[in-house]
Parts: structure tokens; sequence; C-alpha cells
């Protein structure tokens, strides 16, 4: 029953939360302060420099070849105001799209010549010996618990297989607020504890700064006792030998900080999801490959599915607060990035492992559930704006913040480009031009672009987007076990054309939403933190036509305003107005769910499933077979033992401050009292005071103590712990 509190043993008291020292001349001890003014040089050349180099003098090269053709389109006959604000979005545009292709290039040579990562991880041959310490950690926020405790137990179970699995220990860090899901929570926790030790348990009252807080939390409690911890998410599944692969890395690499592995997605039941599971499987590898040659040192942290080494998190990756209210300021929500980018700045090197097998997520089932999630993120990433000019970090490591930030401006410079394009063709077609200006000139002015050129613009654009596809195509080709895994060429290439029509439906409505987004938070709307659907992506028709009425009003807007040009302009519009148009039945097609594996888009895990996900199903099967009931104040009626055990856990709860008041629970203290029974007592609480009363052991206990109630069970004071 202690083990639902966890070990009593060593933590890093306040430092996960504090960031570097102010100066002695700063006026206020803000975090935020501290980190612009305090910095620590990075200790560690990178290798990688010469490979940079290269990367950007390339990008360069393709970008000023981009922008110099695109300024020969729109030169002819001078340039106007709206042709000026296209070469300008054309020459960002362009340059990201060249960044992207460059990478991605460097990726299918490295892997056509074979991969040597710089901190010695063998992906094959036996596993290594390791003695450290290791903490798996898995946060929580009101997920399906009988899954994610599945998950985590599929994941033990292939550690254990590995003969390691006296190395680490599993936590499950819960910050869920709904009561059914807190309860879920702890049942299934004591039915795997009974039968398995080194497994804990710990719910947060109030959580404070979500899930960063909740790894900060943890850190200080317990993180002393560990030299490396694992973050999980709550559909994160990882085999035991990419465990231990990575922790004898870590122990090998004493400078290293962070190593990220290649989370692959699976378990997709929709067409949407298993377009994303597809391209991240065929793409991901050469792309991750690429990114991580030119990163070296200074690769990205993801957030999950990452080892760390603890001391360097504590030391040295306390979260800033940032000034300003939300949604700029206040908790940074993509914490990631800014951990990663902190170790970095004190010389701990950060690594990605892409060529690691066994490393796996899901993807959520909808266009909406995807949106819903990247508009979080989009939140997180435009609040790197505030860290750009903190001293100390490596540059890479603002190069960082800027492609975070520019994966999100880049939908709205697209919607502005396609904009000025349509309105620089209706200016063309409806306003007289004005063949001879003001100044004195012999020859008249003759409004006009270049279509010939404009058409191999376009197609080198294209080619540089469509290009990487095909290459990632070739490296499936190539080998023959990697084809087989595929489900052969054919299968392979018609996955490959499959994925990318339906991509370039979806890019078009996505790119809408992602606009929004921006606008949104740049007129002040929080995002603030929703609960992910991983379900089965069924959206109630109402909904979906509500959700895409934007797009498709966008795309109907689009349609007229190039018919009113000309057909030739709305021909060259189709691919975008396709897209929007069909936004509603492409959404409703896409959500639908498959039981069968299908023909086309099939990736490895499918062809050939790996045991831990078997085990995953058939975990989760037995884990919700024992949930009885979906009340938690009568799991706990009938449950003594789970009563015994939340009870315990609530004995660790910090005190609420005095004089604090929680209206719900003094509300659910006045039911209890004047009700004659628990049944009447429970039937008088509504949900908030319900979750008020599960947080509150004397009240809980009184409720218990009611008749019918069970009694309250024992009073646990201390852990053994």
């Amino acid at each position: 029953m202690d083990a639902v509190i966890g070990p009593r043993r060593e933590g890093y008291s306040d430092t996960a939360r504090r960031a570097e020292p102010l100066p002695a001349n700063a006026p206020l001890p803000m975090p935020v302060q501290s980190l612009l003014q305090s910095p620590r040089a990075a200790a560690v050349r990178s290798p990688a420099a010469w490979r940079r180099v290269l990367i950007m003098v390339a990008t360069a090269v393709l970008s000023a070849a981009g922008i110099y053709e695109m300024y020969q389109v729109l030169q002819v006959g001078g340039i106007t105001v709206l042709e000026g604000v296209v070469l300008v979005l054309f020459a960002a545009l362009f340059a990201w799209v060249a960044l992207s292709f460059v990478s991605a290039l460097a990726g299918f040579t490295v892997l056509c010549c074979g991969w040597r990562d710089d901190i010695g991880i063998m992906a094959d041959g036996s596993v290594p010996a390791v003695s450290s310490r290791i903490a798996m950690l898995l946060p929580t926020y009101n997920e399906d618990a009988p899954v994610v405790f599945a998950r985590l137990q599929a994941t033990r179970q292939s550690v254990d297989e590995t003969g390691r699995g006296a190395q680490f220990d599993w936590f499950v860090l819960s910050d869920s607020t709904d009561p059914s899901v807190w309860i879920d929570e702890e049942r299934c926790y004591a039915e795997l504890a009974a039968t398995h030790d080194r497994l804990y348990y710990r719910h947060r009252p109030h959580n404070t700064a979500r899930k960063s807080g909740n790894i900060a939390d943890w850190v200080e409690r317990f993180g002393g006792a560990y030299d490396f911890m694992v973050i999980l998410d709550a559909d994160s599944v990882m085999t035991g030998d990419v465990l231990v692969r990575i922790a004898a890395a870590m122990e090998t690499n004493s400078d290293v900080g962070l190593i990220q592995t290649l989370p692959v997605v699976v378990q997709a039941r929709t067409l949407f999801a298993r377009v994303q599971q597809f391209a991240g499987s065929i793409y991901g590898p050469m792309i991750a490959a690429g990114t991580a040659w030119w990163h070296g040192s200074e690769s990205n942290y993801w957030g999950h599915n990452a080892i760390i080494r603890v001391s360097a998190f504590a030391g040295t990756a306390g979260l800033p607060t940032l000034a300003g209210r939300k949604p700029f300021g206040g908790e940074i929500l993509s914490h990631d990035f800014v951990e990663a980018a902190l170790m970095r700045r004190a010389g701990w090197r950060i690594h990605l492992a892409p060529t690691l097998r066994g490393s796996y997520e899901e993807c959520p089932p909808s266009l909406l559930d995807f949106a819903a999630r990247d508009r979080r993120w989009c939140q997180g990433n435009l609040q790197h704006g505030k860290l750009l000019t903190a001293r100390g970090l490596h540059w890479v490591s603002r190069l960082h913040f800027l492609t975070g930030i520019g994966a999100y401006l880049t939908a709205p410079m697209w919607l502005a480009f396609l904009i000025a394009g349509i309105l620089i063709s209706l200016q063309a077609q409806f306003v007289r031009p004005e063949y001879f200006p003001k100044d004195f000139s012999l020859f008249p002015i003759w409004p006009a672009q270049d279509p010939v050129r404009a058409a191999w613009v376009f197609a080198g654009t294209m080619g540089l987007l469509i290009l990487p596809k095909l290459l990632a195509l070739w490296l499936v080709l190539m080998r023959n076990e990697t084809r087989r895994k595929f489900g052969g060429g054919l299968c392979a290439f018609g996955g490959l054309l499959l994925e990318t029509l339906i991509s370039a439906l979806n890019a078009p409505v996505m790119m809408v939403f992602q606009s929004t987004a921006v606008i949104e938070i740049l007129l002040g709307r929080d995002a603030g933190w929703q609960v992910q659907h991983r379900g089965d992506g069924a959206i109630p028709l109402l909904e979906v036509v509500r959700r895409y009425a934007l797009p498709t009003a966008l795309g109907a807007t689009m349609a007229i305003g190039a018919w009113l040009v000309s057909w030739p302009l709305l021909l060259w519009m189709t691919p975008v107005i396709v897209g929007l148009l069909l936004a509603i039945p492409v959404a409703l097609l896409t959500t639908r769910v498959s039981r069968s594996r299908p023909l086309l888009m099939t990736t490895p895990e499918q062809i050939d499933p790996p045991a831990i996900l078997t085990q995953v199903h058939a975990l989760a099967d037995r884990l919700c077979q024992a949930n009885q009931t979906t009340d938690p104040l009568s799991a706990l009626c009938s449950d003594r033992r789970l009563r015994e055990l939340h009870l315990a856990a609530l004995a660790f709860h910090p005190p609420r401050p005095r004089g604090r008041i929680d209206p719900h629970l003094a509300t659910a203290r006045v039911l209890i009292d004047d009700a004659e029974s628990y049944s009447e007592a429970a039937g008088w609480l509504g949900p908030r005071e319900i979750r008020a009363v599960l947080g509150d052991r004397e009240t809980l206990q009184g409720l218990l103590a009611l008749p019918g109630g069970d009694g309250p069970g024992p009073i646990a004071t201390e852990s053994r712990g």
C-alpha cells in the first residue's frame, strides 16, 4: 500500500523548478530574467560544424535560385506593391522548403552510405549490460487508465526479458482531474502492483505547470536516487532492447545529457491515422537521419520516448515563467525544446538516435483531433519567441526555436501568398492599367508576368516537395528485407501515391486551421490544456460541418475569385481549392474505422506486429474486464483494497493552506452531514463535489462511514517506503 506513494528517497530539492541564479543587480527574482541575463557558455564543440556549413550553403543556393526565378516572373513591366508582397512571401516560404529538402537529401545520403552515430549506439547484436538506476516516468492526464497501464506493463515485461529489469523502476505520475479516471488509475495500479514490485503511483492534487511541473515534482522528490529517467507519453510503448541500448549509451558517454529516439506511429485505426502512420514509417527515418546528421550534439527533445540524465536535467533545465499574460506569458506549453536548449547551454550534449527500432507512439484519429493538439503546440512554439534572445544558447538551439515558430507562421504566409496571387490576377483583369506613368516615359509600361517561367517555378517547388518522398521510397525498394516489410514494391509505391493524395487534400484545410490558431493567439486567446482524444475518431456529422465550414467557405470564395479572372487561374488553383471544397466529405471518409489490414499504406508493424504491441492488447483487455463500475465512489465502496489504497495515498497529499476554502468541498460536507445514508449522500453530490471529496481524506472517511458505505477503512499515517 505504501507503493502508491513511491519510494522515500533523495530528491533534488528545488533545482528542477529554478532557472539559473540572478545577477546581483537584478531588481526582482524573476525566473525569466534569470534565463535572459545569466548565460552559461556551452563547453562542447560539435564535430558537425562542416555538415552545417554544407546544409546552409546548399539551402542558400537553392533559395537564391528560386527567388531569382520568381523575381524574373514578376519583374516584367515592373514590380507593383502586390507583386512585392508576393515576392517577399515566396522568398521566405521557398527558403523553408529548400531547407527541408536539403536536410532530407542529407538523410538519404547517410542512410545509403550506412548510418554511424556519434555516441556508439549499436542497433543490433547482444544486449549490453547496464549498471545505472533508471526511472521510467509516465505522466498522465485523464487518459484511458487500462490502456495506459497496459502500455507501461508491456514495456516493463519487454525490459524484464532482456535480463536488465532490476535496474528499472516504474512510476505513473497522475495529474488526472476526472474522478472516474483517478480511481480507475488506482484500480489498475493495485491490479499490477499485487504481482509486480518497483511499480509506483503518485497523484498530484493540483496539476501545477502541467506535464513539466509533473516531471519537476518527481525530480524534486525522488530524482536523486536515479542516474537516468525515461519520459513516456500516455500512448508510448518502448521495447526493452531500445531502452537498454540507450541507457548503455548514456553510461558510455558521460557528457551526453539526453538521447531522443524516433517514435514510430502504430495502432492506427482510421484512414487519417493510417496516413500519418505510413508517412512516419516510410519518410520518418530518412528525415530524422538528415536532421541528426547535421544537428549533431545539438539535436532536439520531443518530450517523450527519450532518456535523460537526471543530474543534468535537475541542475540546468529549470523553466522560466514568462512575463506577461497568456497566451504569450505564463507557463511554457512546449517545454521540451526549452529544456533541451538549457541543457545544451550548460554543455550537455543532446542526441537523436534515428535508426533504433522499437520506440512507438500513437496518432490522433482525425484531423480535428490532430488540430486540437496542434493548437496547443502552436501556442507553445510561439512562446519561444521570447526566448530567442536568451544569452548563452547555442545557435542551433535558437534555430530549433525558429523552426518551431516557422512551422506555424508558414501557414498564414501560404494563405496570404495565395490571396495576394488572386488579387494580382483580379487587378490585371478588372483594374484599368496605367500604361504611361506620371513621370516622363517614351514607352508604355505593360503590366504582365512571365507565365512560362512561372510554370517552371511551380514545377521546381513541387519537385522539392515530392522528391524526398521518392528518395524515401527508393530506400525501401533497394533493400529486399525492407521492401518485404512494406508489403512489396508495388504496395509501397501505391501507398505513397495514396498518402500523397490524401495529404494533399488535407494540407489546405490544415493551413486554414493553423492560420486560425495563429490569429487567435495573436488576439490573446489561450489554448489551455485539453484532454487528447485517442478513440476511434468518430465525430458527429453536425460537428464536422460546423468545424469545416470555414475551410469550405474559403474554398468556394477562392474558386469564385479565380473563375472571375480566368479558367487557367482556376485550374492553377485547383490543388488548393479542391482540398478546401471537399473538406467535409474527406473528413467523414478519413475518420472511418477499418478493422482489417489495409492493402495499401501497410507498415512493417502491420506486416509483422511486434510482440510488445500484441501484449498491450491482451493486458488492456484484462484490466478492462477487472473494472466492475465506472462510478468512483461505488468503486471505493465495493472494493476494500482499493479504498485502503486511496486513503493511504491521501495521507501524503500536502495540507490545504490556512484560510483557503474549497467551495465544492464545503458544499459536499454540508450534504454529507445532512444525509442519513451513503446512497443518499452520493446521490446529492455533483461531479465537482465528488472530486473534492476524493481529494480530502477526512470528508471521504465521513462519507464512507455512513450506513451503506461499508466503513471508512483503516487510516494509514505513514509510508514504509
